[in-house]
């Protein structure tokens, strides 16, 4: 029986590892984690300063947390996000854990950041980018249930800014798909390698929709070092484009599942 892209499904498989999975691993700092989850696109040359070695190598070797901060305030699609949050929940520094935990993964702090806040920002960085259909498309996005978590930017601000308009459709979505941060249940390791079981983003009916997961083959090591660590047939990792971020505990996969869907629902309401 497959895998399939139900949130009991997947976080059920997780669950029995979940107790291992705390013990085995030490909590990151806010820094530490950011780099974790952003190298995937940096090294790519997506986004970011470029430094990608810098960023692997403070975000495998505890971190350096001067160097790491500057490298994170050089991103300017999350490092807004992240200061939306931050000060919508009373915490002056952005790459506090629980903040860098919200943007990625989701939790609760993307409660308290009001409509109006996220409206505001929207305003100050996309609408001069936009024309005026676009954007009102955009700002559509935040009575509709839109939150300042990475899946909310990956699905609604990513094609709205002008991707999904191209008439590229099947490309977006393959874009979309590996630039959202995605689940994957570990079956081996190979080399640096992990074959995974991994939830992807498809079209359905014209509405993107998590499909039954499919073996892909990501990257989670290199010359020995990488973001995880003991990891075994049946954890769950976190995915960004072919990278391995996390083991994820049950509660986190959880969360991510939950926010994902959240965030398709809202996109598609203007798909």
């Amino acid at each position: 029986m497959p895998w399939v892209a139900t949130a009991d499904a997947v976080i059920g498989e997780a669950s029995a590892r979940a107790g291992r999975t705390r013990s085995a691993s030490v909590a990151p700092s806010g820094p530490v984690l950011f780099a974790r989850y952003a190298y995937g696109p940096n090294r790519l040359g997506l986004c970011g300063p470029d430094d990608a070695a810098s960023l692997f190598g403070e975000g495998t070797e505890g971190g350096d947390d001067r160097e790491l901060r500057r490298l994170a305030a050089g991103f300017e699609g999350a490092y807004p996000y992240l200061e939306l949050i931050a000060g919508a929940n009373g915490i002056a520094d952005p790459l506090d854990a629980r903040v860098v935990d919200a943007y990625w993964l989701g939790n609760a702090m993307l409660s308290r950041v009001t409509a109006d806040q996220l409206g505001a920002s929207l305003a100050v960085r996309f609408r001069p980018r936009l024309g005026e259909p676009a954007w009102r498309w955009l700002r559509a996005s935040v009575p509709a249930g839109a939150k300042p978590v990475h899946a909310f930017h990956v699905l609604d601000v990513f094609p709205k800014v002008g991707l999904m308009r191209s008439g590229q459709v099947e490309r977006v979505v393959e874009l979309v798909n590996r630039c959202r941060i995605r689940w994957g249940r570990v079956r081996s390791r190979e080399g640096d390698q992990l074959v995974v079981d991994a939830v992807p983003l498809g079209l359905v009916d014209g509405k993107l929709s998590l499909l039954p997961a499919r073996i892909e083959r990501i990257t989670a090591w290199h010359d020995g070092r990488g973001f995880v660590a003991n990891v075994a047939p049946g954890d769950v990792v976190s995915i960004h484009w072919d990278w391995a971020c996390d083991t994820l505990t049950a509660g986190r996969l959880a969360r991510l599942v939950g926010w994902t869907r959240r965030q398709l629902e809202v996109a598609n309401r203007s798909i």
